[in-house]
Parts: C-alpha cells; sequence; structure tokens
C-alpha cells in the first residue's frame, strides 16, 4: 500500500516539474513581458512631451495676452480704461484668470503688464508645477497717456 502512494506522489510531481519546463521553454508571451517592463517608461516619456506642449502653448497665450493688453492701454486707453487685467485674460484664448495679471501704468518704459500663472503638469507618477511668467510694456504715443 504504501509503494501505491509514494509512485503517485513522485509520478505526480514528475509530471508537474516536466509541465514547469515545457511552461519555462515556450517564448510566445515574451514580448507581452518586455512591453510591460517598458510601459511606465514609454508612457512617462509620451505624457511629458504632451504636458510640455501644453506648457508651450499656455506660455504662448501670456505672451500674447499681457502684449496685447499693454498695447491697449497704451493706445486706446479709454476702451481699456479700468480692464486691462480682464482684457488680457479674454485675450489669451485659454483658461487663465484675470487675476493672474497685473497691470503698472506708471511704469518706466510705460504701459506694463506683467502675469504670473502656476501650472501643474499632468504627468504619471510626479507631481510637478511649472510657474510662467509673461512681460509686455508699451510707451503710449505723445501728449497721451495709459489707461486709468
Amino acid at each position: 500500500m504504501m509503494a501505491g502512494i509514494s509512485m503517485l506522489l513522485f509520478g505526480t510531481g514528475h509530471r508537474a516539474l516536466a509541465g514547469w519546463q515545457v511552461l519555462a521553454r515556450d517564448r510566445r508571451g515574451g514580448p507581452v513581458i518586455e512591453f510591460a517592463m517598458a510601459a511606465p517608461a514609454l508612457f512617462l516619456f509620451i505624457f511629458g512631451i504632451i504636458e510640455l506642449g501644453y506648457a508651450l502653448w499656455m506660455q504662448n497665450a501670456l505672451d500674447f495676452s499681457t502684449a496685447a493688453a499693454s498695447r491697449c492701454a497704451s493706445l486706446n486707453g479709454s476702451a481699456c480704461s479700468g480692464q486691462v487685467a480682464s482684457y488680457a485674460a479674454d485675450q489669451s484664448g485659454a483658461s487663465i484668470v484675470s487675476s493672474a495679471f497685473a497691470y503698472t501704468r506708471t511704469a518706466a518704459c510705460g504701459c506694463q503688464v506683467t502675469a504670473t500663472y502656476s501650472m501643474p503638469l499632468n504627468i504619471p507618477w510626479t507631481d510637478l508645477t511649472v510657474v510662467l511668467t509673461s512681460d509686455a510694456c508699451y510707451a503710449p504715443p505723445p501728449n497721451q497717456s495709459c489707461a486709468a
């Protein structure tokens, strides 16, 4: 009886070991494993490029809006009077609030508009924030002052 039980155990163990050896020699799942190992770095790189492009677009929006608002304040003083920061936010074409803009009508260079925008980067596995800034200054024409 004991010989029959030991034969059963050893026979099953040998078959299990042979099954594992066959599975170890099988190379069909190799590319899946390689992709699983490379995917985090690949996704980090792809999302980083996307967020960098978005940050550059936001920087361009800040540059354009500060230049447009400064120019408006220097040339059309009455059209921008009292609302230069909100005019700049409207000109940005992005979701930038008017509190990100500051207007100085008495700057040495003329009508100065500055902007500071803190932008979180949505890159997986990171918690990065970029601070974008922009500055524009236009001198008003002779015998004319900056908008109030």
